[in-house]
């Protein structure tokens, strides 16, 4: 078994994977800090749990999207958020909002 370090959120996180395996980890983990940068961006810094957990929620809606086969859309660019106390709440609704609407298809 190998070992990877992949850098999430600023922070430096050793992964086991299978050998050969380190290149495709690392790739997944930057997509991963790509998502959380953008999360980041929109709702400040509010601690490594929420933003890892939002992150992932966002993922999981896309792979479910691209399953059915529909189109996803991008995320916003970072000059297009704007941080700030309501932010957090801002980001959980639009997450949950688009898990309600999965979850009506099902």
């Amino acid at each position: 078994m190998a070992t990877v370090t992949v850098e999430v959120n600023g922070r430096s996180y050793p992964v086991g994977c299978a050998d050969g395996q380190e290149a495709r980890v690392t790739q997944l983990a930057q997509e991963f800090n790509n998502r959380v940068s953008q999360v980041a961006d929109q709702v400040g810094q509010v601690g490594d749990l929420k933003l890892f957990l939002m992150g992932a929620l966002m993922l999981a809606d896309e792979l479910s999207e691209a399953r059915r086969g529909r189109p996803v859309a991008s995320p916003p660019a970072a000059a297009e958020a704007t941080p700030n106390n309501d932010g957090v709440a801002e980001a959980l609704n639009a997450v949950a909002s688009r898990l309600e609407k999965l979850a009506q298809n099902f």
